[in-house]
């Protein structure tokens, strides 16, 4: 017993080991980052008064979500060289993963955009502000109170998310670990230090997660103190400007 929880400990502190942990966090960093980048633009293009654009939006999708990542992986990584691109493993995976990302993002982002209320942009929008100013003090601020938990969720899905793509022989962390336990048959010792690498993330990630979800609480409060100061400021100088008409 002790001479395994010795070999895990060896594992764990191995150099390999947490070169296939980092490899893991940038992979999920590049490919969380590149999905929110795609993903706002396509919930915004989800509701575009052109309908092409509505339905280029609702086919990518619909094909998206309706595959599994792992089939997507292998078409890319096996049917571009046919048409003379050529991509190393990584950027293959931070392709797939990204625009897998980006179709749920979509979601989120019209998810969070929805809830914020018509009548509070029309209001803002009464007060002189532009659209820009609206979207950017009105309504980012109480959608990432909605986005943050789910896109939080979202990063940590994809952190594990990314052991699929040792099929096309990227070095990432389960890669690692396998290649370890393939070299000596320590398959459970491999895979249990593996496995308290993931839950050590995870762990981290739901820390900050926690962090992110009250700071955008507080954020949020104190955007609503402006505007119903500012509104109440509105209502007293049209009160005023009344009186002195009269």
């Amino acid at each position: 017993m002790s001479q395994g929880i010795e070999r895990v400990i060896a594992f764990v502190c191995s150099a390999d080991f947490l070169w296939g942990a980092m490899r893991t966090v940038e992979l999920s960093v590049l490919s969380t980052l590149l999905g929110v980048v795609g993903g706002l633009p396509l919930a915004l293009l989800k509701d575009a008064k052109a309908p092409p654009l509505r339905w280029l939006v609702a086919f990518f999708l619909w094909a998206v979500r309706g595959t599994p990542v792992l089939l997507q992986l292998i078409l890319v990584f096996n049917v571009l060289p046919l048409a003379g691109i050529v991509l190393p493993g990584f950027f293959c995976a931070v392709l797939v993963l990204s625009l897998n990302e980006s179709a749920y993002m979509a979601e989120i982002f019209r998810a969070g955009l929805g809830a914020v209320s018509r009548g509070q942009r029309l209001a803002a929008k009464a007060l002189g502000m532009s659209d820009a100013a609206v979207l950017r003090k009105v309504v980012l601020p109480q959608a990432a109170r909605v986005v943050i938990p789910p896109l939080g969720n979202q990063f940590i899905g994809m952190l594990k998310l990314t052991s699929i793509v040792s099929v096309i022989a990227v070095p990432e962390l389960l890669l690692v670990s396998n290649q370890a336990a393939s070299a000596n048959f320590q398959y459970l010792e491999a895979l249990s230090a593996a496995a308290i690498y993931y839950l050590a993330l995870t762990s981290i990630l739901m820390l900050v997660q926690s962090r992110l979800e009250n700071w955008a609480g507080r954020k949020s409060k104190r955007a609503a103190t402006a505007r119903a100061h500012q509104g109440s400021r509105a209502t007293t100088d049209a009160a005023l400007d009344g009186g002195r008409m009269r």
